[in-house]
């Protein structure tokens, strides 16, 4: 089974944690990766940066330029994860746009993530209709699972279509704007929480966008299975050693 099904499956919130790969420094990736299992985050989601991340907010777009100036590039990342299932068993995944996945061969890209142990994938710009008729095989094939990602505007066949067709979860957008953290969720997007929640999906949901302290999690999961973390967390590498992330997990779970 799938790591990111098994652990949707305990009984408990789910803390998944955002990254830059490559950011602050180069070979910062896997010591990231162990300091947050160690600190108690449930999933990683691994950025591969890109140059024109147009989802992200200035945070992370400005994380991902710093770790391509560091020389973060596909293949790095992979031979940097070649041994990380030797240290680390929660879900991982790897989040990124599509340009430089079909730079690498989508193919390749998909076998190679198999290899090292990635649990599945979360590209905001493939578009579902191409992933289904060209790609979905080759994601079962290699026992990932690939995360669609849903919005307040998002219109709900299309929402029963993602949940239809995916496995695992749905990834779902706070709002419609750019990543970022922010202090707390207004009346408009807990009623999108509660909308999402009474179609009673298969798969469950994740929060994502906005999400950066203990307030904001507690109320993205009062109706979801979990929230990511990310923007806040960036910035918070930006400032603090590798050594300290326990420091920023432990207030939050």
């Amino acid at each position: 089974m799938n790591r990111i099904t098994q652990k949707l499956q305990e009984n408990k919130k789910i803390l998944s944690l955002y990254f830059t790969a490559g950011y602050p420094g180069l070979n910062d990736t896997v010591p990231i990766i162990q300091s947050l299992e160690t600190s108690g985050v449930d999933m990683i989601e691994i950025g591969l940066p890109f140059s024109d991340p147009l989802a992200d907010g200035p945070t992370i777009q400005a994380s991902s330029t710093e770790a391509l100036e560091n020389g973060m590039t596909t293949e790095r990342l992979f031979d940097q994860l070649k041994d990380i299932r030797k240290t680390v068993q929660i879900p991982l995944l790897i989040m990124g746009y599509f340009n430089p996945i079909l730079q690498y061969g989508l193919a390749n890209f998909c076998r190679k993530c198999a290899e090292i142990g990635i649990d599945g994938l979360i590209i905001p710009d493939l578009p579902i209709a191409v992933y289904e008729t060209d790609y979905q095989t080759i994601f079962e094939q290699n026992g990932l699972l690939n995360i669609f990602l849903i919005t307040p505007q998002t219109s709900e066949e299309r929402i029963l279509h993602i949940d239809k067709i995916s496995s695992g979860f749905i990834y779902m957008v706070s709002s419609a704007s750019v990543t970022g953290s922010q202090n707390s969720f207004g009346k408009e997007q807990e009623n999108y929480f509660k909308k999402i929640a009474g179609m009673d999906l298969k798969n469950p949901q994740i929060v994502g966008f906005g999400i950066g302290n203990r307030e904001t999690f507690l109320q993205a999961t009062q109706h979801q299975k979990g929230a990511i973390i990310g923007s806040a967390f960036v910035n918070f590498l930006k400032k603090n050693p590798i050594e300290s992330i326990p420091d920023f997990i432990k207030p939050i779970v």
